[in-house]
């Protein structure tokens, strides 16, 4: 008799890519999967537990049955993953590398001694003084934060714009760094044991400063891999999907920071679109044991464009979810919000309405299906 993978997907919130990505993948690859997470009301068939405590964690999955895989999508659990995948004895992430790649501080400490690169940092705890002198313009930026949440560039006034993020997040610890000013770029790897591959990466559009919204992704696959190789090198990051983001200084390539899961955004749908290949199923079979494949060349060229509020108010009009196809080009749109929602300006990620993702030919053919999408079917909000 044969019996089925038996996969555990630890998570926090419902995201797009685990519930239309890697559930599906893991489906097509004969895995019974159990959701382990804290919202377990959230997720359908999900067995509630303390995904943040490894050891809760551990305790879970070996009173629901030993496993083939543990995998996480979260950029809030790899370390605790790794850790219960680590116990079990199956493959997964170094949770060393899992930490400092969460951690801004531990990063820019582990590449400093590394001799890859030398970026000023400086770690505030909660009580720490904020330091009188820094090399303007600066940014600050909470410790683990994500979705560009209290990020923000600092001209002169380093006091006044830390006491403004501990207002809203007293406890935490915050990290000062230099200003990157240059293109910022991303490059996504997929790795096993043996080493990693390079899938390509991405030209990424922010919004207007001081704020870091990223607003748009167009596919870029050449750049200077090497040195963003040897960072990830540095930090242990090899297994597994992960998603790196740089910018090309006048002093050469520096990271900004490493995301140990693979890209968001709907950018995961777009990269497996443009490769030509099924991604998230590449992803869990490494977890399985399996080899990561080598990546094919792109097939197409592609771009993603986050819908941004650019005022609060009421949703009144917005497009629905949906795809098309035109002059080669296929779209699609993902509402992000609804109909009749209020839109409170945060100048984060959480400020997108949706996103648009369009995979065709070449460069033209795409930003021209993209535009004339946006200008048929505009978001209203009053």
């Amino acid at each position: 008799m044969l019996f089925a993978l038996r996969l555990y997907l630890t998570a926090l919130k419902p995201t797009d890519s685990v519930t239309d990505g890697f559930l599906p993948a893991a489906r097509a690859l004969g895995c019974e999967v159990t959701v382990l997470t804290d919202r377990p009301e959230r997720h359908p068939g999900a067995v509630g537990c303390d995904v943040r405590d490894p050891r809760a964690l551990i305790d879970a999955i070996e009173h629901l049955g030993r496993p083939d895989a543990i995998f996480s999508n979260s950029d809030h659990l790899q370390a605790e993953t790794a850790l219960a995948a680590d116990y079990f004895g199956l493959p997964g992430k170094d949770w060393r590398a899992c930490a400092a790649a969460k951690n801004k501080f531990l990063m820019r400490r582990r590449l400093l001694q590394a001799g890859v690169e030398e970026v000023f940092s400086v770690r505030l705890g909660p009580g720490d003084p904020v330091p009188e002198r820094v090399p303007y313009p600066v940014v600050v930026k909470p410790r683990e934060g994500v979705a560009s949440e209290d990020v923000v560039l600092v001209e002169d006034d380093l006091a006044g714009a830390v006491a403004d993020i501990r207002k809203r997040r007293p406890g935490e610890a915050l990290v000062v760094e230099e200003y990157l000013d240059g293109p910022l770029r991303t490059l996504e790897t997929l790795g096993d044991d043996s080493g990693l591959r390079v899938l390509g990466g991405f030209a990424t559009t922010l919004g207007p400063l001081p704020h870091f919204v990223e607003e748009r992704l167009d596919w870029a696959p050449d750049g200077p891999h090497e040195h963003v190789l040897a960072a990830l090198r540095a930090l242990g990051v090899g297994f597994g999907a992960c998603h790196t983001e740089y910018v090309l200084t006048s002093r050469g390539p520096r990271i900004v920071e490493v995301n140990y899961r693979v890209i968001g955004d709907h950018c995961d749908f777009l990269l497996a679109e443009v490769l030509g290949v099924p991604l998230f199923e590449w992803i869990l079979r490494v977890h399985l044991g399996d080899r990561a494949p080598a990546p094919p060349p792109a097939t197409a060229y592609g771009s993603a464009v986050s819908l941004v509020a650019d005022r609060p108010g009421t949703v009144k009009e917005a497009p629905g979810h949906e795809s098309a196809e035109t002059g080669g080009v296929r779209l699609w749109h993902r509402p992000l919000r609804a109909v009749g929602d209020v839109v409170s300006l945060t100048h984060t990620n959480r400020d997108y309405l949706g996103v648009v993702r369009a995979v065709g030919p070449d460069r033209e053919r795409v930003h021209a299906a993209i535009a004339g999408y946006r200008a048929a079917k505009p978001w209203v909000v009053e």
